[in-house]
């Protein structure tokens, strides 16, 4: 089967009710980023960030999949699909993708104070101070925080460059590195944008569907399995 790769953003999430990483005022659900995404916070408040990524889980637990996620789901029926979200939520997991690579982790899970890749799934919405890996450090939520590598991002880059179709959908191409996997999709193969607002990325095989998630994706997917 032809091997496509999604890049998915924010925006896809956005849909389902969940809040955009950073918002127009540089904010994230009314904090700065300084206080609750980088390790100098962790180390200044544990509990502070503790508590954010707490709410943020209980948001992400009860928002739903929304008809973009169904729709790349419904995609692997004919093609090799791999998807790689910026975001932090499970969504196109419980929509049914079973392929996908998390750039910047998964909230649904903890991870080890002390061992990034020493990860375990968390059973609801709540971690709590003084739950500890078997390394005996503070768990802490599966996120990747700014000042801190991007384990997947070489997984990431090989997967693009053995892309036969590439889709990116909902993200303004601002983050990097991941803003860069577009680059290392060969230079012959189309690369399909879905988002309101284009960024600009040079390229001629650039086809631009400037909607949002719910209405470019289904659009898109099913006009693939029409021609497949």
């Amino acid at each position: 089967m032809k091997r496509i790769v999604v890049l998915t953003g924010a925006g896809i999430s956005a849909e389902s009710g969940l809040k955009t990483f950073r918002d127009s005022d540089g904010l994230w659900e009314g904090y700065n980023i300084e206080d609750v995404a980088t390790p100098e916070a962790w180390e200044r408040d544990p509990a502070l960030v503790q508590d954010f990524y707490n709410q943020r889980r209980k948001s992400v637990l009860t928002a739903e999949p929304n008809a973009a996620h169904y729709a790349l789901a419904k995609l692997e029926e004919q093609y090799d699909v791999t998807i790689i979200t910026q975001n932090i939520d499970d969504l196109h997991e419980r929509a049914g993708s079973t392929n996908v690579v998390h750039l910047h982790g998964i909230i649904t899970h903890s991870q080890s104070s002390i061992k990034a890749n020493l990860t375990y799934p968390i059973d609801g919405w709540e971690l709590k101070m003084g739950e500890i890996c078997e390394l005996g450090s503070q768990l802490r939520a599966h996120v990747v925080w700014f000042g801190e590598a991007v384990p997947m991002i070489e997984t990431a880059a090989r997967l693009c460059s053995k892309a036969e179709l590439f889709i990116l959908v909902g993200t303004s191409l601002a983050v990097y590195p991941a803003a860069g996997l577009i680059n290392y999709v060969p230079r012959e193969v189309t690369r399909y944008i879905i988002d309101p607002n284009i960024p600009t990325a040079a390229n001629r095989r650039i086809v631009e569907m400037p909607y949002k998630a719910t209405i470019g994706v289904p659009m898109l997917v099913d006009e693939l399995m029409g021609n497949s």
